[in-house]
């Protein structure tokens, strides 16, 4: 135990510690996919054809906005992510026909500590429950812990959004709590989950997603032999 002056027992001394970079607007290259900066103008039409393919709007319920509409909608929601200078922003491409099919975002930033969030993801039909969804939140674990060497991700979500915690917990995020009343959203009470990834657990979870995106563990026709939580310990 670390102990001050005082006999007082304190944090581990982290001497070497500097403030970490912002992450850049770069695209980030994977197998399935590739992440590239948000651009409303470019993105808006393929977009909003990506989240027409759902039925209804059911997706975007634990979301703090309801489906655009309309491509011009679209256009004003996609503008208001990239007016936020508080998001780094990404959507993500197939890399098989370089079509948009889903956005994601770096947010809550703190460079100082280390500490950042991945949130505002928004899958379209197109990307559920494809290799891309995993992969994109692997290119974007790498570059929080491995490219900018961040100390902590961290992951929040509605408590009543099932898919995304148990996403949270496949993922290899551990649940830390749950915040009562942390927010009101379409009128409605929110109690918040909250799951994070420190750098010490991260080697592991990095080489569950480097096992899992092997090319042994696909078949010829791109599907999964395993799922990702076979290689997660």
């Amino acid at each position: 135990m670390v102990t001050n002056q005082y006999g007082q027992p304190v944090g581990d001394p982290l001497p070497q510690w500097q403030s970490r970079l912002r992450p850049s607007r770069a695209t980030l290259n994977g197998k399935f996919c590739y992440l590239a900066p948000l651009d409303a103008e470019r993105d808006f039409t393929a977009l909003f054809n990506a989240y027409q393919q759902a039925a209804d709007g059911r997706d975007w319920t634990y979301l703090m906005g309801e489906r655009p509409e309309t491509p011009t909608a679209m256009r004003g929601h996609l503008e208001m992510l990239q007016g936020n200078t508080a998001l780094v922003n990404f959507v993500v491409f197939d890399s098989h026909n370089s079509i948009p099919v889903g956005t994601l975002a770096f947010m809550r930033i703190e460079e100082a500590i280390g500490v950042l969030e991945i949130g505002h993801i928004n899958w379209s039909p197109l990307m559920k429950r494809r290799s891309c969804a995993t992969e994109a939140i692997y290119l974007m674990l790498r570059a929080a812990f491995d490219e900018l060497g961040y100390r902590r991700c961290e992951w929040k979500c509605d408590s009543l959004n099932e898919p995304s915690r148990q996403a949270a917990l496949r993922f290899g995020f551990s649940y830390e709590g749950r915040f009562m009343k942390a927010l009101v959203t379409k009128g409605r009470n929110r109690d918040t989950d909250w799951f994070a990834m420190t750098e010490d657990r991260w080697p592991t979870v990095r080489t569950a997603f480097e096992r899992w995106l092997d090319e042994g563990n696909f078949t010829a026709d791109g599907q999964q032999k395993q799922r990702l939580q076979a290689f997660m310990l």
